[in-house]
């Protein structure tokens, strides 16, 4: 009789241990997550940023590796154009086709180029053409994390023959797009480069490294 009417007693210091115990152990959960987030976090945010900053080669190259498309798919002209984004200070690009008539060359100075809503003047298929294919470069890191450099200075654009080759009639033509670290960001971001060929093709390199080295840009 007595050890049932100390049952009831014992169970409850039970649940007061349990209690503690559980409290003990949250704790405990707490303070090794806060270690582990003050470590992982600032790992976690280099490493999107790095992932960012290696997506803008790939935004461009993309772009370049369209407008040749572009070309020959269609047998046209076609060019791709870069204009500063408002919001982050990168490039913006856009690809255009045209199809030279008599009299009227596609160039930068000449042409019924396309649009985002028109087609370009002359297009085979009419109203139903191609239109100007438009990418924001929204998603990449800002300029003053990464910083863009558009050479030769001052150039803006890349134009392609029909058959897939750089127009090297365009005299200020865009022949590549370096990306630089901010002073900030400076050995946690590394250069980057893309080179566009004569025929064409896009070369992914690495302007940090010396002549020489197969990651090195072509000069």
């Amino acid at each position: 009789m007595f050890a049932l009417m100390q049952a009831p007693g014992c169970a409850a210091c039970k649940v007061g241990q349990m209690r503690a115990f559980t409290l003990i152990e949250t704790m405990l959960v707490l303070v090794v997550l806060g270690i582990l987030l003050s470590f992982g976090v600032p790992r976690m945010t280099l490493w999107t940023l790095s992932g960012k900053a290696a997506s803008a080669t790939e935004f461009y190259a993309e772009g370049f590796k369209l407008a040749r498309q572009q070309a020959l798919g269609h047998h046209a002209a076609s060019r791709m154009v870069l204009t500063v984004n408002t919001g982050n200070g990168q490039m913006d690009w856009q690809v255009d086709l045209c199809f030279p008539m008599p009299g009227v060359p596609c160039s930068n100075e000449s042409g019924d180029w396309s649009g985002t809503t028109v087609p370009a003047g002359g297009d085979p298929e009419g109203a139903a053409g191609s239109r100007s294919i438009f990418r924001s470069a929204n998603a990449l890191p800002s300029a003053a994390i990464l910083q863009p450099h558009l050479l030769p200075e001052g150039s803006n654009s890349v134009y392609f023959t029909a058959s897939g080759w750089v127009d090297t009639g365009f005299g200020q033509r865009l022949s590549r797009i370096q990306f630089d670290p901010a002073a900030s960001h400076a050995g946690r971001l590394h250069p980057s480069a893309l080179v566009v060929s004569l025929a064409g093709s896009v070369i992914k390199c690495d302007p940090g490294v010396a002549v020489g080295d197969a990651r090195a840009c072509p000069p």
